[in-house]
């Protein structure tokens, strides 16, 4: 297994309890899973969820080297947690497609957050690196 992509980010809580405040349930589901939703309104600290979550998500991104581009939505990186509390991604859609023609077989994931800010930080890792410009002459 190779280290195909990192990525990383850090939001302000601050700036995600706006937009929730702002734009309620539209934002909520143009960004989150359902599932996600569900735990991060059950938790004491939500908003420091949600933003971790956001964090994560970017992250993500960075370690696949898109960005937004290529039909990438925002509910097409979940993040989900293992049976002892670990954050995992589960990828579907454009997300998914981009990963698999970068022969990226796993996202490994770790978010932290406190009252003020929420971080995350990805690994994308695979088989086969992609090919770059200067190797294939």
């Amino acid at each position: 297994m190779q280290i195909l992509g990192i990525g990383t980010d850090i939001i302000e809580c601050l700036r995600i309890a706006q937009m929730i405040e702002r734009h309620g349930d539209v934002f909520l589901q143009r960004v989150y899973t359902p599932h996600e939703i569900a735990y991060c309104s059950q938790r004491k600290a939500a908003t420091q969820h949600y933003a971790g979550r956001w964090a994560a998500k970017e992250s993500v991104l960075k370690a696949m080297g898109t960005g937004w581009a290529r039909g990438i939505s925002w509910k097409d990186i979940e993040v989900q947690n293992e049976p002892g509390g670990a954050p995992l991604i589960v990828l579907g859609g454009g997300a998914r497609e981009v990963c698999q023609q970068r022969g990226m077989t796993s996202i490994l994931i770790s978010i932290s957050h406190c009252r003020s800010h929420a971080t995350a930080y990805a690994i994308a890792t695979g088989e086969h690196p992609p090919m770059n410009e200067m190797d294939e002459s």
